[in-house]
This record gives structure tokens, sequence and C-alpha cells, in this order.
């Protein structure tokens, strides 16, 4: 497995995702080491970055996805859509968003093209940080109570509650579900707008930390179904958070904790890419992005970043674009061996499951990367 020397960045087809795999400084990064960037025209329309900024850093505009999938590496945000599917091939190695134990089409197409795939969100440091997932996360976070604050608007849906209240008025009482970086950055903004805040997480060292930085602003409690429970009944806005690497995220609000609570409460499940922590979830889009379940609005947008995709796209690249020249530049099977990080990273190659808890998610039989790579 060689070093890179073309790589496509297609046109995301996911609705209303308007995030792009690279930035023009990316692009130039790339070129600099003389490695060609091949970009769809209009991939960076919905992030406010025009063909021309490409073509100023030094990349090759294309007329169609084929064009941008006929590259020797592809990256993007989101996983491949079945109408790229066709575009997935034994020598093509794929650095992206898989998130494959809530997608299993998407595993099968892999595993059935024999692709080399890298997932974002399973590149794993030695300290179990996931460098790759955090900005987004951060994103997601940090958009979750902006989302919530919209859907507890009566016109929308919601209670009629305002996240601040007002003088003599009880603010909204948000619940966030985990104390990662999605659940902590939904509780910072969620205080930020004067919200009653709860944050729950089974780490009493990360509710340490959360206490210590937010000097009591945010309560902190110890999860168990009792708390959960509670909370959940006397929630005006509930943030889903509780994710776990590469596999399913685990369910901890029961159906029965949703009918328990208020008509028009809202539910912001930032885990449904992988597969949601709350019983009652389905993934919604950017243009139907909520429905209502025992008379709780529910927004359940699987590709959350999508809806600020300036923002995304440039903290994605600044976090992405080491891995991608060390996979482009060593080719993928020196990488993980100079990269640690990468190895976690490998979801799919030769036509196996490389990633254990997606192998377990779904049943399929699991590869060690190192000695699939080596085959």
């Amino acid at each position: 497995m060689t070093a890179i020397t073309t790589i496509g960045v297609p046109r995301e087809t996911k609705t209303a995702e308007g995030r792009v795999a690279m930035t023009p400084d990316g692009v130039r990064e790339f070129e600099r080491l003389g490695i060609n960037v091949y970009v769809e025209t209009g991939a960076g329309e919905g992030a406010s970055i025009a063909d021309a900024d490409y073509v100023a850093a030094g990349a090759d505009i294309v007329p169609a996805a084929a064009d941008a999938w006929a590259q020797q590496m592809v990256v993007k945000v989101k996983e491949p859509r079945p109408d790229e599917f066709g575009f997935l091939r034994p020598d093509l190695t794929l650095f992206t968003y898989l998130h494959l134990a809530a997608y299993p089409e998407v595993a099968r197409a892999l595993v059935g093209a024999g692709t080399t795939a890298f997932a974002y969100e399973t590149v794993q440091l030695d300290n179990g940080a996931l460098p790759l997932l955090a900005p987004m996360s951060e994103v997601a976070g940090r958009l979750a109570p902006q989302m919530g604050a919209h859907f507890m608007e009566r016109t929308h849906g919601g209670r009629g509650v305002l996240m601040g209240g007002a003088p003599g008025v009880r603010p909204a009482r948000v619940v966030v579900l985990g104390a990662g970086n999605v659940g902590w950055n939904s509780a910072w903004i969620a205080a930020g707008m004067e919200a009653e805040v709860v944050l729950i997480d089974k780490n009493l060292d990360r509710l340490r930390f959360v206490d210590q930085i937010h000097r009591g602003r945010i309560v902190t409690l110890a999860s168990n179904r009792g708390a959960i429970e509670r909370s959940i009944a006397e929630a005006d806005l509930v943030i889903g958070a509780v994710l776990v690497a590469g596999g399913r995220a685990p369910v901890i609000v029961s159906e029965d904790m949703v009918r328990s609570m208020k008509p028009g409460a809202v539910i912001v499940d930032v885990a449904v890419d992988q597969g949601g922590c709350i019983e009652t979830t389905r993934e919604t889009t950017h243009t139907e992005p909520t429905y209502v379940a025992h008379g709780v609005v529910h927004y359940a947008v699987g590709n959350m970043p999508g809806a600020v995709p300036n923002t995304s796209t440039y903290a994605l690249t600044n976090a992405t674009l080491p891995y991608l020249l060390d996979v482009a530049v060593h080719g993928a099977r020196v990488a993980v061996e100079k990269n640690p990080a990468l190895l976690h990273g490998l979801n799919t190659h030769g036509g196996r499951v490389t990633y254990a808890a997606v192998a377990e998610a779904l049943s399929l039989p699991h590869a060690a990367p190192a000695a699939a790579l080596a085959r």
C-alpha cells in the first residue's frame, strides 16, 4: 500500500449537508507535497467556500462526483450514501465519519467493495481521547441548546419556555445526559443562556472537573436510573449526549421516561448518528428536523454540525489535516505503524471489518487491523 498522489473531495450528498472535507488551506498543504487534490465543483458552496478559492490554493475543480471519487484517496465529511456505493472499490482509501454501528448498510458496502476505510470518530490517542470526533462534538454540543431553545418556542411546537426565563419567572430546566465533549459544551452554553442546568454522568471525576470549572453554576448528578427518571420528568429540554467510540450509543432514557415528560418539552438527541441514547429517537434531517412522540418534540438530526457548515468545516479540517497527511504521504500500512492512533481509525480493509466495536454491533467477524493491512 504505497503513498497516495491524488486526493478527491466530493460534494456531500446527505440532506442539507453543507460541510466540505477540506479547506483551501488544506489543499495547499497537500499541493506543496506534490499531492494533487481534485475538488468536485460546488463542494464548498454550503460552507461559503468558492471554487475559485480552491483553485487559488492549487486544486483542480472537476465537474462530477465520479471524477472526485476516481482518485486514490477520497476525503469526506459524512458516510457514503447509497448513490455513492458504486464508487467504492478495493484500491480506494476513504477517510470520513462512518458511524458504521448505526449504518450497517454502509458497512456492508465497504466490506463488499474491499475498500480501506478510516473513520474520523474512532481515531484514538493513547489516553483515550478522540481527536477527530472532538471538534464536531464541540460544535454539536454548543448547537444543541440553541436548537432546543428554538423548538421550545410555542410557534415551533414547544411549551413556550424562554431559556433564561425573565425577572420573577423561572428559567428553562435543561437536563444534559453525558459529560463528555458534547455534554459539557451543551451544559456550558445552556448555562450561558441563563437556563437551570443539570448535567448527569457516571464518571464522578468528570463531574468534579465540571463543578470546579463552573463553580456550581451547573448542577452535577451521578448517573443512576432514579436520578435520570426524576430529572427527565421535570425537564423542559433534554439533551442526549451519551456516546461510545465506534459502537452503538446505549439507550438510557426509556419510552416510559419520555411519556413522563411535560407536553411540549423538547429532546435533542445528539447521539442519533450512533443510534441514539433515547428509546423514542429516530433520525431526522435538517429539512424535517423534528417529530412529536408522546407529546414531546424530538430533534434528532444525524449531522447536526451541518447546520453551521462554515464553522464546522474549518474546525474539522484543523483536526483532520495532520492525519490525512500521514495517510497520503506514507500510505495506510506505514501510516498506522508510524501513528498508532490511526490504527484505531481503520474500520474496514480487504473485505473485513477491522474495528472491534463495529464488528460486535453488527455481528460481523472482526479482523485485527494490523494483521489485515499486512495481507
